[in-house]
């Protein structure tokens, strides 16, 4: 998010964001980097006082693929890999939520009979990661018409269904605008089931105030309902350069004045 000011190197944009005011990052591609990497990422965060936000648990891309929704045993015991080893990143890295991405629909399927395998998939990745006190996120996006989980009252009634403190709702703002919009009825909707936000204006999926959402508004109300945890800023920029960066910088610090 930072290279322009900060440099390539990771570490190095993670102590400017802290410099600016942020206070946790993200890395969906956590999974991937090195070893040495993670811990070095971990250790930086501490010494910041910074938190770790989300990485997506997935190898081979299954998030993207027909996966869980189908039932096919070859996904669930990659998904159980996957899990088993976000444990150890997540001890790396000092992350607690972890984003999880059902995969595609299954046409071959009812709608209901994909729901139930997915539930079936997540109450088996729950009981993995509960013992250790970690949060699978789910993640409903917008991206194309062929994923599975699209919608709140969706995501809602699976966490509902799969009944376990380590399985929640990431609510990311950019897509249910697209999806459904009515933002923060449908956060009241789904507050309890609802342990993580991310941030993208739309159109555009850049920073606060180059769209069509209040952002302002928005996390007034998240505040004013009590949430303590992390915004995560999963979006690009509208401007490139060091100049992009600023009026990123600047943008938060509009939205974040109420």
């Amino acid at each position: 998010m930072f290279k322009n000011s900060a440099g390539d190197d990771f570490i190095e944009q993670i102590k400017f964001a802290h410099s600016m005011g942020f206070r946790a990052i993200e890395d969906n591609g956590m999974m991937s980097r090195p070893v040495e990497m993670q811990k070095k990422i971990g250790d930086t965060l501490g010494k910041l006082g910074m938190t770790m936000g989300v990485f997506v648990i997935t190898s081979q891309n299954w998030h993207w693929k027909t996966s869980l929704a189908s039932g096919k045993q070859d996904w669930i015991d990659l998904m159980v890999k996957d899990c088993k080893e976000a444990i150890e990143v997540a001890k790396r890295c000092n992350a607690k939520y972890m984003t999880v991405v059902p995969g595609n629909y299954d046409r071959s399927l009812a709608t209901e009979m994909q729901t139930a395998n997915v539930i079936k998939a997540l109450r088996i990745a729950s009981d993995i990661l509960a013992p250790h006190g970690l949060v699978m996120v789910l993640e409903a996006l917008s991206d194309n018409p062929d994923l599975f989980l699209r919608h709140t009252d969706q995501s809602y009634m699976i966490c509902k269904a799969v009944n376990s403190p380590a399985c929640k709702f990431l609510f990311d703002m950019y897509h249910m605008q697209r999806n459904e919009g009515d933002i923060i009825n449908n956060i009241n909707r789904v507050w309890d089931e609802t342990a993580y936000f991310q941030i993208g204006d739309n159109p555009g999926r850049n920073e606060p105030g180059t769209g069509e959402m209040n952002y302002k508004n928005i996390f007034r109300h998240i505040f004013n309902k009590g949430y303590k945890g992390v915004l995560g800023m999963e979006h690009g920029l509208s401007l490139s350069g060091k100049e992009g960066e600023q009026a990123l910088i600047a943008s938060y610090r509009t939205a974040d004045d109420f």
